[in-house]
Formats: C-alpha cells, structure tokens, sequence
C-alpha cells in the first residue's frame, strides 16, 4: 500500500496525529524536499518518529515513480511531504500510476503553504488566480509574466512561486524575480510591471520566523527579506477589506492600490494604435475620390467598419472589433492602392 501524507506548513509540530501513527508503522518512508526545504531539527525528529527504513527522495526519484511503487506492492510505503501531497503534480501522477497497478493508496491532507498563505496576506482567496513558477533563467519568464497579465485584466491576484533548488540549496531572490519581470516588460510593453507595481512578499509562511511585506517595487529594492522560502503575490484589484487586512498582518511600506488599474486588454491596446491610424488613413484618401461616386460606397463601408469596431470594443466583443478594423484597414489600403499610393506609409 501506498500512503501520500502532508507534513503540513510548521515543520514537525504541524503533522496530523493520524500521520504520526501510520509513520511509526510503515516499512519505507520516502521524504521529498524537492518541493520545499525541511530544517535539520524537524527532519530529526521525523527520523525519529519513522520505524522502518527512512530515505530521502530526490526528484527524479519520485518522479520516475518505479522504485516506490515495486516496493509498495509488499511493503507499506509513505511518500512524506511538505504541505498538502497533492499541491504538487507528480504526488497526483504518481498515485493514478498506483492505482492502475492495482496498488492501494491512501491519502493524509495537511494545510498547504499555498492556501495559508493568502489568508495570512489577508486576501480573498476566491479572487487567486493562476499561479505561476519563475526560473532564474530570464527566457523563462515570458509565461509568468502574461499569467500576471490576464490575471490583472480579470481583476485577480497572481501567485508566483520563486525556483527552490534543492541540490544546490539554491533560493531565487524576491528582487532578482522582480528586476526579471521588469525587464521582461521592456520587451513585451504591455503595461503590466513596473517599478510603482504593488507587491507583497510572504516569507517561511507557518514559521515562528514568518514575515509579510508590501509596497511598490521601487520600495523593496533593497529590502532583507530574511530566510527563504519567499513567495511573491501581486495583486490584482483588492477589496477595501482586504488592503485594511494587509496592512494589519503585515508590514505595508506604500498604501495598497489597484494594479489593474494601468493595464489593458492586447485587444483594446491594439484598438487605442490602429482606429486613430485607419481613421487618419481615410480622411487622406477621401479627397482623391471627390468625383468618383462609384467609390463612396466603399469609403462609407470603411467609415462603418471603424464605427463598428469601437462599438463591438465597447461592448466587449474585442475579437469582432479587430475584425472589424481590420476590414476598415483593408478597404483603405485597396483604395490607396488603387491611386497608386503605397498602403503602408
């Protein structure tokens, strides 16, 4: 049999009674750090607390799954965990691969980082998003930074987990995935970080030790954030309720405000570039067809396409408005062309 169990979020103390039992009763427990770190006294006196044999699990252990699941087919097996077992991905796969090997699991929830988290911020957790991972790498955060912007766009809050490395006892730094979204938007430019972006930093959540600090990214460059693990939350648009809680729970060096507020939909950025540019395009073509009336049909369908366009933004169709424009855009090109005029310029 297989048991999936939660170390919960405070170390040794914060393990369910329920877990302690079926520790002193298993023949192997595997514990994996690959998700989070687990100090030297908790690890002690889970060591102790383990019967049978007790070996720490690399990532690639648990993740080629083999091993654990051979030795679960005779043997009760634990794979201990820090948090809930099932925040992570590979604890889910490697149970579905158990039970199609006809291998009994059970399952022992503990709180998890990632849920206490919010409450201790003081935000709703209804209104998280999704959560995204940043990599030391700089290539990769591309997709960190449009899961913050469509969480904004929605008014939602953005959960970023910072690279834990456990081989090389390696923490990303709050600042060093911060200074990595700002320059990732000198590239994207979509307005959604910026040196007055509101963030909190929530560090060693469920430690004596924990800490909670906000403010503007310009604030808490040089900011000691203590010990790792940090986690970097940028919020969305906050609820007064929930500004008055952080502000409480934790050290707020600028006022919280609305992140959402600066940044727009790709849809609406492109309309706020192309309707002026169209609309320019057709009042410098218009003259050229004064005395060709076989013409002003189409100079009023580019008229309507345009009139179209910002109606179909307005009213939250954004694919039909670039539709639209789009069209507008191709009429008056045809018309330039037609004169002998290069479309682009």
């Amino acid at each position: 049999m297989l048991w999936f169990v939660g170390l919960g979020i405070s170390g040794f103390k914060s393990i369910p009674n329920e877990a302690l039992e079926v520790l002193s009763k298993a023949d192997i427990v595997y514990l994996e750090q690959f998700t989070s770190p687990i100090g030297r006294s908790d690890l002690t006196k889970i060591r102790k607390t383990t019967k049978g044999e007790f070996i720490q699990a690399k990532r690639w252990l648990v993740e080629d799954g083999k091993e654990i699941l051979k030795n679960s087919k005779k043997k009760r097996v634990v794979l201990l965990s820090y948090g809930d077992p099932y925040i992570a991905t590979t604890h889910i796969e490697l149970r579905v691969r158990a039970m199609e090997e006809k291998i009994k699991t059970f399952s022992i929830h503990a709180a998890s980082s990632l849920t206490s988290m919010i409450g201790e911020c003081g935000l709703h957790f209804y209104k998280v998003g999704r959560i995204a991972t940043i990599m030391s790498e700089m290539k990769s955060l591309t997709t960190p930074y449009y899961v913050i912007y469509k969480n904004i766009i929605e008014g939602n809050h953005t959960v970023l987990l910072l690279e834990y490395n456990q081989d090389k006892d390696f923490f990303l730094d709050p600042n060093d995935a911060l200074n990595g979204l700002i320059e990732t938007e000198k590239g994207q430019k979509r307005n959604v970080i910026s040196v007055s972006t509101f963030v909190i930093v929530a560090s060693r959540i469920g430690y004596k030790d924990q800490t909670i600090i906000s403010g503007k990214i310009s604030s808490l460059k040089k900011k000691d954030f203590g010990k790792p693990p940090h986690t970097v939350i940028i919020p969305g648009r906050m609820h007064f309720t929930e500004s008055d809680a952080l502000k409480m729970f934790g050290q707020c060096i600028d006022e919280p405000l609305d992140n959402s507020e600066k940044t727009k939909k790709i849809s609406k950025q492109m309309m706020e570039k192309y309707v002026p540019m169209v609309r320019d395009a057709l009042e410098e073509v218009k003259p050229l067809y004064n005395d060709q009336k076989e013409y002003q049909i189409i100079l009023e369908n580019a008229e309507l396409y345009v009139q179209d366009a910002e109606k179909f933004l307005e009213d939250g169709q954004e694919e039909v408005a670039i539709l639209s424009i789009g069209y507008a855009d191709g009429l008056v090109d045809a018309l330039r062309l037609a004169k002998g005029l290069d479309p682009k310029m």
